[in-house]
């Protein structure tokens, strides 16, 4: 069930993630040129609503059909949505989301029935021809069809979210969240099913609180802080980094090895971001769009004009509920052991390295492949792969390694360093690579065992 659930929030966060960019430049647009915005523009302020309704949903539903079919699934994707979203006014990130991977699904399945039975010389022909059709009726499929379902969907989330906010009960989606971030699904939170939410509200209010709800650093920020305080040793150093990362750089993933490694921490965090939820509640506070990565670079440049106080509110209570849950926590309930256990290894491993100091090596060859991949292949990839890219250039090996999604990491690669969650997958996408594992991203004693063994080789 866990599988399945991972499987789903990952193909929703697919989407989105490729596309966060256009969704920051319509959010900067919106906040600057709305009637409400900083610098309001009657001209400008016409891009706002063909971007909500056709750009965005038809980017999410190409990059759906191209997830599952390359580009030939990613425009039938687009022509099934753009039926979908020419029967109404409403935004239809549901609709693309359903007509981007089917679209995608079914094109693939058309060719492969198609396969071995097209004369010679008639190739393009009957490819063009093939997707044209199916494209033609897949948009008549979904202006008939599908639209009206997803207006009922869409409807019916709108009444429960309004339920939610009318009796107050909107912070308790914390008690999910928070967990689900630390299994690694807080992308497909966020962009899967808080990004399509909050674009809806956005449509009637300006600005929304659900780009808040997954996005808030306090919390995160709390727990490293009561880290740093109570922790000892390479814990409490990690922390330090791991604050800076996460406060500023937004990659929520630093943190999760920290509640891991204490797991009763994660009441001080699910409470955190309860009280985020409350304040943004209680100051009806929200971004124009969504934050990614979750930093305060990202949000204050995502914010509403009407909402500095209750954002900055909510990060900096969430930060202190976290914190002060969690040094109660750490004091009472965490075991020494752990800590310990956990400075060993890393000691241990330190001590390995030092033993067997890396140099400059022959053996490296030039074109290895080495892809540092995550779920999303943006945050904790990106930031992974610039250390592991400075360990061995230190060590005299001359290569650069890419960041990438799982799911779009090239067949031949060699060599992939991911997340413990992760290992699985990369074997099923990578057989015959080598795997390494990785659990704390600012760990150096963990790249140093792959520069080690490359130097070694």
């Amino acid at each position: 069930m866990k599988e399945k659930v991972q499987k789903f929030g990952r193909a929703l966060s697919s989407m989105v993630m490729p596309n966060i960019s256009i969704f920051i430049a319509w959010g900067l647009i919106t906040a600057l040129f709305i009637p409400k915005g900083w610098l309001p523009n009657p001209t400008l302020n016409e891009i706002v609503a063909p971007m909500q309704r056709f750009l965005l949903p038809l980017l999410i539903a190409y990059s759906g059909g191209k997830m599952i079919y390359e580009h030939r699934g990613g425009i039938i994707g687009a022509c099934f949505a753009i039926g979908i979203i020419a029967g109404t006014e409403t935004p239809m990130f549901i609709g693309a989301m359903i007509a981007g991977p089917l679209g995608g699904y079914l094109m693939k399945k058309v060719d492969t029935l198609l396969d071995g039975h097209i004369p010679s010389g008639f190739e393009m022909l009957v490819n063009n021809f093939s997707a044209g059709i199916l494209g033609a009726i897949l948009a008549c499929v979904g202006c008939l069809l599908i639209e009206p379902a997803c207006v009922a969907i869409t409807s019916a989330l709108s009444y429960g979210v309004n339920w939610l906010v009318e009796h107050s009960l909107l912070p308790l989606t914390s008690i999910l969240v928070e967990p689900a971030k630390i299994l690694f699904l807080n992308n497909a939170l966020n962009h899967g099913i808080f990004t399509p939410l909050g674009m809806e509200q956005v449509q009637e209010t300006g600005k929304s609180i659900f780009f808040m709800i997954e996005a808030n650093p306090g919390p995160g920020l709390g727990l490293l802080l009561a880290y740093f305080f109570f922790g000892k040793g390479e814990v409490k150093e990690s922390s330090l980094s791991a604050m800076i990362i996460e406060f500023f750089g937004g990659i929520h993933e630093i943190y999760f090895p920290f509640v891991l490694m204490n797991p009763i921490t994660l009441v001080g965090v699910i409470l955190g971001g309860m009280s985020g939820v409350f304040i943004n509640t209680l100051f009806h506070s929200g971004l124009v769009s969504a934050a990614s990565p979750g930093s305060i670079i990202a949000i204050l440049g995502m914010c509403a004009k009407d909402s500095y106080l209750g954002i900055l509110l909510s990060i900096l209570v969430a930060a202190a509920v976290s914190f002060a849950v969690n040094a109660i926590l750490l004091k009472v309930f965490a075991k020494e052991g752990n800590l310990q256990e956990a400075q060993a290894k890393v000691n241990a491993s330190k001590q390995a390295s030092k033993g067997l100091a890396p140099a400059a090596s022959s053996f490296v060859p030039a074109d290895l492949k080495i892809v540092f991949a995550c779920d999303a292949g943006m945050g904790s990839s990106a930031m992974g792969a610039a250390n592991l890219t400075k360990k061995l250039k230190a060590a005299g090996i001359d290569i650069t390694v890419p960041h990438s999604a799982l799911n779009e990491v090239p067949l031949d690669t060699q060599i992939i360093v991911t997340q413990n969650s992760l290992v699985e997958r990369a074997k099923a996408r990578c057989p015959q690579a080598k795997i390494y594992p990785i659990q704390n991203f600012m760990a150096s004693s963990e790249y140093d065992q792959i520069v080690h063994d490359l130097c070694g080789a």
